[in-house]
């Protein structure tokens, strides 16, 4: 029988996906539940770590010899500072399909524990060479936010453009505002001008005025003596 061989770029690239899922910061495992005894996990976390978890149970079914979705299993999480005399700071609980998260408020070692509930709990079926009655699928991201679903980018996006919206209408309000100073600098500078000139003017009516005057009142004084009336 010939042996089958890997050629070399296929090789080289499942050495560098290796190599990649090694580097993400992500816990992607499963196991088996029995019965509803619980499934924990105790992790290290500095304070302010992000703990971003996405988890999937399944069921066994005896007649189908395959594990599929029972929306009566049910799925609680808890995550408690060991540190901190067991304090309790996650209390989920939720389908069997779900995620959670969570932010480390303090640092030191933090017990996750999964407890199904349900049916699936009941351990009526968990027989022959079955490890257990409900496989749970875990993916548990710390201190990573990049591994965003689908979903919540586009509510990021949402948000984005929202908030680019925003910027968008201050500027414009801004904008706004500088023209109407501008125009009303212009206004008062032309009220002004106006003003100085209907000032002006009025001087220059009343220096008119007066000297007519004066010239009348000459007049009129020569005419009286020359008639030989004063």
């Amino acid at each position: 029988m010939a042996r089958s061989t890997i050629p070399s770029s296929i090789h080289t690239a499942l050495t560098l996906l290796s190599i990649a899922i090694l580097v993400l910061p992500s816990h992607a495992i499963y196991f088996y539940f029995d019965g509803n005894s619980p499934k924990c996990f105790f992790e290290e976390l500095a304070k302010d770590t992000l703990v971003v978890g996405h988890y999937d149970a399944l069921q066994w079914d005896e007649a189908t010899r395959t594990y599929n979705v029972s929306p009566d299993l049910k799925i609680q999480i808890t995550v408690e500072e060991t540190f901190d005399n067991d304090h309790r700071i996650v209390n989920q609980s939720g389908a069997s399909k779900g995620k959670y998260t969570f932010s480390a408020a303090d640092s030191g070692e933090h017990r996750i524990c999964f407890i199904p509930s349900g049916v699936a709990a009941a351990g009526w079926l968990t027989g022959g060479a079955m490890t257990g009655n409900v496989k749970f699928n875990l993916d548990m991201i710390i201190g990573e936010t990049s591994k965003i679903e689908a979903n919540d980018k586009d509510k990021m996006k949402d948000i984005q453009t929202k908030i680019r919206d925003l910027n968008t209408r201050l500027q414009d309000i801004r904008r706004e505002q500088v023209f109407q100073r501008e125009r009303e600098a212009e206004f008062r500078d032309q009220s002004e001008s106006t003003n100085s000139r209907v000032v002006k003017w009025t001087l220059v009516q009343l220096f008119i005025l007066g000297i007519t005057c004066a010239w009348q009142l000459t007049h009129l004084r020569a005419f009286f003596i020359k008639q030989k009336l004063t």
